[in-house]
């Protein structure tokens, strides 16, 4: 069964991002979690930027996906630990988005990354939705992904196990993908590589997910980045000192061989 979202028959006054529930009100599971999205959000920004030289995409980080007008709202959405959607405004009427709406956008998340803390039994249920009388089941993650909202690419990291599950929406079916020889899984729309970093970010050395580019070199946040570029400015400095004591060196033998330098 194949459920499909009828935009053009929907009624006229279905609620938009400012209507509709931000939040269903549960803690975040650990402190893990928002570091994580952190991570992921601000290495491949720089990647997004040259994609979108119009700025026309957004990153949602355990924000509602609205899919489906239910009592109560927020029974209709789904929250992604991670997700971004291309060619898309990160604004509506200059306002933050509070959820991203399926019948008003209408464009797909191209990836959707769910991070696992328990057995992920909740992230790979293909359960459908079906219809009773006034009773239905309730569909399974995976099942509104693959049938529904259809990201081109969804990924699940189980945390505790240091891994992560890639899967490519092929002919309307989830179908894995294989790791290449560095045991990432090619982005190919983004030109990147996702998979497991063992490190030390935001003071906590763990097993994070992250990104690298097509070469297999690991895409860096802004602090990374400055880090490195400091440590090259250190090394060019030392490099520099290093120079003049030689040169100061060198003129002190020639003075003392009666010699007086005119470096």
């Amino acid at each position: 069964m194949k459920f499909t979202l009828d935009v053009e028959n929907n009624p006229a006054g279905w609620p938009d991002h400012t209507q509709l529930p931000e939040s269903d009100g549960p803690f975040v599971k650990n402190f893990q979690e928002h570091p994580q999205s952190i991570l992921l959000t601000d290495s491949i920004t720089p990647v997004l930027q040259r994609i979108h030289a119009d700025g026309n995409y957004c990153i949602g980080q355990d924000s509602g996906i609205y899919w489906r007008l239910t009592e109560p709202l927020e029974r209709g959405a789904e929250a992604p630990d991670w997700f971004y959607v291309p060619n898309v405004p990160p604004t509506l009427d200059g306002q933050s988005r509070r959820s991203y709406v399926m019948w008003q956008e209408f464009v797909a998340p191209l990836i959707v990354l769910e991070f696992v803390w328990g057995n992920g039994a909740e992230e790979r249920d293909r359960t459908p939705l079906l219809r009773s009388g006034e009773q239905e089941t309730k569909p399974g993650k995976f099942w509104i992904y693959e049938n529904v909202i259809r990201p081109a690419l969804y990924g699940i990291y189980e945390v505790t196990k240091a891994s992560v599950e890639v899967y490519h929406l092929i002919e309307d079916r989830y179908q894995l993908v294989a790791a290449n020889e560095r045991g990432h899984y090619p982005i190919a729309q983004l030109g990147v590589e996702l998979g497991i970093w063992q490190g030390i970010y935001q003071n906590v050395e763990l097993p994070w997910l992250r990104w690298w580019d097509s070469a297999g070199n690991l895409l860096l946040t802004g602090f990374e980045r400055d880090q490195q570029e400091q440590q090259r400015a250190d090394r060019e400095q030392e490099r520099t000192q290093q120079a003049q004591d030689q040169l100061e060196e060198l003129r002190a033998q020639l003075r003392s061989a009666g010699i007086e330098p005119k470096l």
